[in-house]
C-alpha cells in the first residue's frame, strides 16, 4: 500500500510510491476545483516535493470521476484587478515550478479537466487520459482570460491556430482528439489509468535525473521567456475579472443559466 501524508477527506491527498509522489486533488463535491484549501496545499507542498531529492517524479490526478474543474467560482474573493493579480502571482509560483522543475511531472487525467484544470494538466510533462476524460477551456463561458499558463502551454502543444480554435470556441476536446493533437501521450481505460501512470512514473524515476532535468530546461528555453508570459497573464486576468462580462458569467454559473454577454 502507498504511504499517505494526508488523510482521506483532505483537500489534497499525497501518496508516496517509493520515489514517486501522487498528488491527488480531493474535493469531489466541487469536481476537484482549485478552491482556497486546494491551492494552499499546492502552494505549500509543490515546492517541497520538487526540491526533495527523495521524490524523483510527480503524478497529478483527481479523485473520483473528475480531474479538476478549474477555479472555484464561488470562493474567488475580491475581484478587483490588484487583488486578482496578487492571487494569481501566488498561484504562478507553484505553476511555474511545475513547468520548469528538473524532475518529470505526469498528469493522469481521470475525468473532466476544465478551465484551470485544463491548464494544470498542460503544466505537466506527459499527459495520460482515461477514455471518458476530456478538456474544455471554460474561460470564455465566464468572460475570463485563460490562466494558469494555458495560453502559453496549449499553443506549444498544438500550434497557435488549433489553440485558438479550442480556446475561443470553448468546445470539448475528447480524449481521442487530445491524443491525435499530441496533447495526450496515451488514452487508456479508466480502471488502468493509475497503473499506467505509476509505471511511467517509475520508469522516469529510474532514469538519469540530471539528463531529464536538462532536457526540460532546453525544451522550455526554445520558446519565449516564461516569466514575461506569466506577468502578462496576471495583467490580462486582472482586467477580465473586473469586467461586466465576468460578473455576468459568474452570476449565470451560480444561477445555473446560460450567460448573456450582450447585456
Amino acid at each position: 500500500m502507498p504511504a499517505r501524508s494526508a488523510a482521506d477527506g483532505d483537500a489534497v491527498v499525497f501518496e508516496r510510491h517509493t520515489d514517486v509522489m501522487v498528488v491527488r486533488l480531493n474535493s469531489p463535491s466541487t469536481r476537484n476545483a482549485l478552491q482556497p484549501a486546494v491551492k494552499q496545499h499546492l502552494e505549500l507542498r509543490i515546492p517541497e516535493l520538487l526540491t526533495d531529492p527523495a521524490v524523483r517524479c510527480l503524478v497529478i490526478t483527481g479523485s473520483e470521476d473528475s480531474f479538476c474543474a478549474g477555479g472555484d467560482i464561488n470562493n474567488m474573493g475580491d475581484r478587483g484587478a490588484p487583488q486578482v493579480r496578487r492571487r494569481m502571482q501566488a498561484t504562478h509560483g507553484w505553476a511555474k515550478m511545475l513547468l520548469t522543475a528538473e524532475k518529470p511531472v505526469i498528469a493522469a487525467v481521470n475525468g473532466s479537466a476544465a478551465g484551470a484544470g485544463f491548464s494544470l494538466a498542460l503544466l505537466c510533462d506527459v499527459v495520460l487520459m482515461s477514455e471518458q476524460a476530456y478538456f474544455r477551456a471554460a474561460f470564455p463561458g465566464l468572460g475570463a482570460a485563460p490562466d494558469l499558463g494555458l495560453a502559453l502551454t496549449l499553443p506549444r502543444a498544438v500550434g497557435a491556430m488549433r489553440a485558438k480554435d479550442i480556446l475561443l470556441t470553448n468546445r470539448r476536446v475528447e480524449a481521442e482528439e487530445a491524443l491525435a493533437l499530441g496533447i495526450a501521450k496515451r488514452v487508456v481505460p479508466a480502471d488502468t489509468l493509475m497503473a499506467e501512470a505509476l509505471q511511467l512514473a517509475a520508469d522516469l524515476a529510474a532514469g538519469p535525473a540530471t539528463s531529464l532535468g536538462l532536457t526540460k530546461m532546453l525544451v522550455n528555453g526554445a520558446f519565449e521567456p516564461i516569466e514575461q508570459f506569466f506577468a502578462l497573464e496576471a495583467f490580462a486576468q486582472g482586467i477580465a475579472f473586473g469586467s461586466a462580462e465576468f460578473a455576468e458569467g459568474v452570476a449565470a454559473f451560480q444561477e445555473k443559466r446560460k450567460a448573456d454577454f450582450r447585456r
